[in-house]
């Protein structure tokens, strides 16, 4: 007996269907959060010693994103990255949006917030100091 074309295609689509955690891409469920700390201080110490190229590595790209580019060449200079439920309280909720400012390749600020980030100034705020520059990699002065 043969199998009519229809179930077949009802059957791919199952299939499909069941394997969309593959497909889902940059979904929050599917990053690799694990690999960072959720913690606030634990958090800020690990992604303040990331470029930006090895942040998307493991979290993805992020869920929001806005540019500030220079208008002469487009180089981006500074970011503004929101990514969601990625970190917890020390009451262990989640936050509902963790911000990390960018300048040039590294972040500056990390900031913890309870709501979708429309409101930055209620969060919790981390200035990351920037890391030491080996002598042997200052450019020298023209």
């Amino acid at each position: 007996m043969k199998t009519p074309s229809w179930f077949k295609l009802l059957l791919t689509l199952a299939l499909v269907s069941l394997s969309s955690p593959v497909w889902a891409g940059n979904s929050t469920e599917n990053r690799q959060v694990q690999k960072f700390p959720v913690d606030e201080q634990g958090f800020v110490d690990t992604v303040g010693k990331l470029k930006r190229a090895e942040i998307i590595a493991l979290l993805g790209e992020p869920d929001r994103a806005e540019d500030v580019k220079l208008k002469d060449s487009g180089r981006v200079v500074a970011s503004i990255w929101h990514y969601h439920n990625i970190n917890k309280d020390a009451q262990g909720a989640y936050y509902p949006t963790t911000e990390l400012d960018l300048i040039d390749d590294q972040v500056s600020v990390i900031v913890f917030l309870n709501n979708d980030g429309s409101d930055t100034s209620s969060g919790q705020t981390y200035e990351i100091k920037p890391p030491e520059t080996p002598p042997s990699e200052i450019p020298p002065a023209l």
